[in-house]
């Protein structure tokens, strides 16, 4: 048994109502259950009981022991003082205010049905996965659909707080927030945070002067990434090295020498000479990026501004000083909608937040029209029964997984509330 447990009993009334009694035989009704607000404090907010027909407003504690009062040394914590009933599936001993009047106690377990407590044992019995695998394909359709919707969004709010963090930290400039953002995901999983360090270690304001010269938004990227610290026989590897050094002198900036990029298990496609590259050439063919993505409606327009390739070198090449045949790299499809994801969506999600607005229908159904993430927590939920068509539900599910069946917050999970019903 657990607390939050006995949160959803009293949350949603999950239990007999009638001929409630204090455990000192005094009769209760219901008439507010109170706010969960999840906070620091008692459980329910500004309830509203009658008690021997009394009528009470405040707090509801709720603990699976009354014992549990003292054990978390409420007696001594003033935000405690306003508690008018005290909720708990085992009344072990009576507990009082620091006036010595006695509070209330409702013991739930003579009342919850022998049907709840089976579901939510069932429920909780230990799976190779997650508690409801073998019973979420069972949940109504409308149910599972309006939760995912839900689901969708707070995963864009998480992905919001990150954004906020980083316009904090760069003085509120979007198109620097987006330059980071764009750059991490350049850089997939293996690399991702070594882009954004690269990317927050060039001045935003060199890199817009420098848009103009693709060699030179190349020399700034490869040489942040210490790409350019060796000594080849290749001479267009010499004139980036120049090209670099040439640019820390001028600007008068130093880049993090603890930048490490990976190219070990990576397909040369996403080796991350390719990548950094194919990023300059956007930052040069797109000179108001932030402003043509913030306007971005659909994902084909997306892959109309993200259309580029490497620059001529990169041809032929996928690595300094070893030629390979000639290939013309431009970003697929599926990189694209990663993009489209990950930056775009979140990134004009926050920005019509700042603006006090809500983003539009457009916008998010620019998902609808992407295929669903393909990776292993969606393939997983696919052998249980929930499949994923488009990127709007595969993010919804990995927001599940993440946030709610890693943590076994089955309570607070549309699912699982659903599970728990007596048949």
């Amino acid at each position: 048994m657990k607390e939050a447990f006995l949160h959803y009993l009293w949350k949603f009334k999950k239990f007999d109502l009638t001929n409630l009694k204090t455990t000192n035989n005094q009769p209760i009704v219901i008439i507010n259950v109170g706010q969960y607000l999840q906070l620091a404090g008692p459980d329910f907010f500004n309830a509203q009981v009658s008690i021997a027909n009394q009528k009470w407003a405040g707090n509801v504690e709720i603990h699976l022991k009354s014992s549990d009062w003292y054990l978390h040394h409420h007696e001594k914590d003033t935000a405690y003082d306003n508690v008018i009933l005290h909720v708990v599936w085992q009344h072990d001993t009576d507990i009082f205010r620091k006036n010595n009047t006695e509070i209330p106690v409702l013991e739930l377990k003579n009342y919850v049905s022998s049907e709840t407590i089976k579901n939510y044992q069932v429920l909780l019995q230990p799976k190779s996965w997650i508690y409801c695998e073998k019973q979420m394909a069972t949940i109504d359709t409308f149910i599972l659909k309006n939760w995912q919707e839900r689901l969708f969004f707070e995963r864009l709010e998480r992905k919001s707080k990150t954004i906020q963090q980083l316009l904090d930290e760069a003085n509120q400039d979007w198109e620097v927030v987006l330059f980071c953002l764009l750059a991490k995901n350049f850089g997939l999983n293996t690399n991702g945070l070594a882009f954004m360090k690269i990317a927050q270690s060039i001045p935003f304001a060199v890199l817009r002067k420098e848009s103009f010269d693709l060699q030179n938004l190349e020399a700034l990227l490869l040489g942040s990434a210490g790409l350019l610290n060796d000594d080849k026989q290749d001479r267009y590897f010499n004139d980036l090295k120049l090209r670099f050094q040439y640019l820390m002198h001028k600007y008068q900036f130093d880049y993090n020498w603890n930048v490490s990029v990976s190219f070990f298990k990576h397909r040369p496609d996403n080796f991350p000479t390719i990548r950094l590259v194919q990023l300059a050439q956007l930052y040069h063919s797109q000179q108001q990026l932030f402003q043509t993505i913030i306007n971005i409606d659909s994902a084909q327009k997306a892959y109309e501004v993200f259309n580029i390739a490497a620059s001529d070198y990169w041809q032929t090449h996928y690595v300094f000083d070893k030629a390979s045949p000639k290939k013309t790299k431009k970003l697929s499809q599926s990189f694209l909608d990663l993009m489209l994801i990950n930056t775009i969506l979140p990134i004009q999600f926050t920005y019509a937040q700042t603006q006090g607005k809500s983003i539009t229908d457009k916008n998010i159904a620019m998902l609808d029209g992407i295929a669903a993430e393909n990776n292993a927590v969606i393939q997983k939920f696919a052998t249980f029964g929930v499949t994923a068509i488009s990127a709007f539900e595969s993010q919804a599910l990995l927001q599940l997984k993440s946030e709610y069946c890693d943590y076994g917050k089955c309570l607070s999970c549309a699912i699982g509330m659903e599970l728990l019903k007596s048949n």
